[in-house]
């Protein structure tokens, strides 16, 4: 239990730095002055001022603040020329939009780490074979190794699987070895079938009746690939996680999938036990999934100021105090609304459990 504290605690501080980092070497690049840069929030736990910052470790660590000189309109001040209000529009802009962006930026980063160092890749050997289905009849074994689909080199199963699904009654031709080296095609056409996708959704696919081995490969790229391909990943998790949330919207997937700060810690806890390359995957997704919440319109986080900010720059002119504070108070309540639930979500969990 302490352990698995310990992981999470660490694993948020990460994201929450990275999160608030953006923030900052905007507000410095743009020549805004930063009085505190804080992880976590509520009363100061321990503190250090170095230059015009104070840097500080807050007492609760689920957030971090960057506070900077000016921010608030009211505030009088004694140098415009460092201050967030004064700053131009697309300044203020670019200084809150770094927060979110840093955080993809990270999920890229640890991307393209994980694809140098190796991934462990599920390779296209056959591990099962159903009897009675398209692959018996046309008689594949176990072990057989799948080379190519239509000509098309596979190593992967992961792309075998893309293939076969995508042509459910459509003759392919596979090129199978077998044993130490004797290499022959066949045909197979994929039945088309029913199934569910991870949304719980019906589906229609190819499938031969096939099954992966445990046979992995160590997967390396070099440092243009890899981040090529860090960056496509992140991608396709942040269009995950899109999708995933107009899913919940359209009540597709039941809203208590929604889960809180006890989730996290759990599965934290849980990644860190499987293995280190388990744990750096889940902070990648955290850290795409905390850019994604902060983009959201919601006054009071960072999306909803780059909504005030765009109308801003649409109408040429900011959008009043009064109106500004009555959307944070929505935001705010929204933003407690969605905590609580998420609390209730994670609390629920563990009962059923």
């Amino acid at each position: 239990m302490i352990e698995t504290i310990l992981v999470a605690t660490v694993v948020l501080g990460i994201l929450i730095f990275i999160h608030e980092l953006g923030h900052y070497l905007a507000a410095k690049k743009a020549g805004v002055s930063v009085e505190k840069f804080s992880l976590g929030f509520g009363p100061k736990v321990i503190g250090k001022t170095v230059g015009e910052t104070e840097y500080l470790i807050s007492a609760f660590p689920l957030g971090g603040y960057v506070k900077l000189y000016g921010e608030d309109p009211e505030d009088e001040v004694e140098h415009p020329e460092r201050s967030f209000t004064h700053a131009s529009v697309w300044k203020r802009l670019a200084i809150v939009a770094a927060g979110p962006v840093f955080n993809m930026l990270f999920a890229v980063l640890i991307f393209s780490l994980v694809f140098m160092a190796g991934v462990p890749t599920l390779s296209s050997k056959v591990g099962e074979v159903q009897e009675g289905s398209p692959a018996f009849t046309a008689g594949l074994l176990q072990d057989d190794v799948i080379l190519s689909v239509d000509e098309k080199e596979v190593r992967r199963w992961e792309d075998l699987v893309g293939i076969i699904h995508e042509s459910p009654d459509k003759p392919l031709r596979f090129r199978i070895q077998r044993g130490s080296g004797a290499v022959f095609d066949v045909n197979i056409t994929p039945e088309a079938k029913s199934t569910k996708n991870i949304f719980g959704e019906e589906i229609h696919v190819g499938l031969i009746g096939i099954q992966a081995s445990q046979d992995y490969f160590t997967e390396r790229f070099n440092p243009i690939v890899a981040v090529w391909k860090g960056a496509e990943k992140t991608w396709k998790i942040t269009y995950l996680t899109l999708v995933s949330i107009k899913k919940i919207v359209e009540k597709t997937v039941p809203s208590d999938s929604i889960g809180g700060p006890i989730l996290i810690f759990q599965m934290a806890g849980e990644q860190a036990k499987i293995g280190i390359m388990n744990l750096v995957f889940f902070v990648a997704l955290l850290s795409v999934n905390l850019g994604i919440l902060n983009l959201f319109p919601i006054p009071i986080l960072d999306g909803g100021h780059i909504l005030f900010y765009l109308f801003e720059i649409i109408f040429r002119k900011p959008l009043s105090v009064k109106i500004r504070e009555a959307a944070q108070k929505v935001g705010l309540a929204m933003l407690i609304t969605l905590m609580v639930f998420a609390f209730y979500n994670d609390i629920m969990r563990i009962f059923s459990k």
